[in-house]
């Protein structure tokens, strides 16, 4: 075989990988624009609005794209790695919410960020008794307490620092005396996981607090004292 007709060769298979490297590019950016995305979840919301279907209170899940939340779904066995509340301000609704930091999120851009943009909105059973004007104004007190704090990297049982469920939980219980889903300790957890080991081992140094007191997403998300309203899950 002559150096030229290799060559020739060479050619060929580098404008051919090059097409399809061209090629991939163009339908990740056509399947996961950023801006496609929101879009798409503003008009799935105008529906979700229309229909009445939120109210100030509800608690939404999602998966998580952090670089935590994979050892969050395998230690707690859930799909769920990140919640928040959903309040509405005038025409507009926002997930109050536990990242980094405290803040209030667009419910549009909160449920974009998440793992294909699906979620699940959960209420308590007997909302309409419990959320009364005055229980969410004081909800809202206590929630104005955490605003602007760090994220709670070790999940330590104080307010110094906050995690999502951390904060969905001591806001409904110092508001209303509700306690939504059930308080474990560090150790109830499934830790044997590689990856769950690595994130433990990056965080705690060695030093693991398995009595630290943890309320997950996954035991707020299967409390018996919430009921499912909307979902794209399906």
């Amino acid at each position: 075989m002559t150096l030229s007709i290799q060559l020739k060769r060479w050619v060929l298979f580098l404008a051919i990988l090059g097409l399809i490297i061209i090629s991939l590019i163009y339908v990740n950016k056509k399947i996961y624009n950023p801006k496609q995305k929101l879009n798409s979840t503003k008009k799935e919301l105008k529906k979700l609005i229309g229909n009445d279907g939120l109210k100030n209170g509800d608690l939404i899940f999602q998966t998580s794209l952090s670089s935590q939340s994979m050892a969050i779904q395998l230690a707690t066995k859930s799909k769920y790695s990140h919640c928040g509340i959903i309040y509405k301000d005038d025409n507009d609704y926002y997930v109050f919410e536990a990242i980094q930091s405290v803040k209030h999120t667009p419910l549009d851009q909160w449920i974009a960020c998440g793992k294909d943009g699906k979620y699940v909105i959960k209420r308590l059973k007997n909302a309409d008794e419990v959320l009364i004007p005055e229980a969410l104004m004081k909800m809202k007190k206590e929630g104005d307490k955490f605003i602007g704090k760090n994220y709670d990297l070790t999940f330590e049982w104080s307010d110094d620092k906050i995690y999502c469920s951390e904060l969905i939980w001591k806001i409904y219980q110092r508001a209303t005396g509700i306690e939504i889903g059930k308080l474990q300790k560090l150790s109830d957890f499934d830790l044997t996981d590689e990856a769950v080991k690595f994130k433990m081992k990056e965080r705690y140094k060695g030093n693991i607090p398995m009595d630290e007191i943890v309320i997950s997403p996954a035991a707020i998300f299967d409390s018996g004292l919430l009921k499912t309203i909307q979902s794209n899950e399906n």
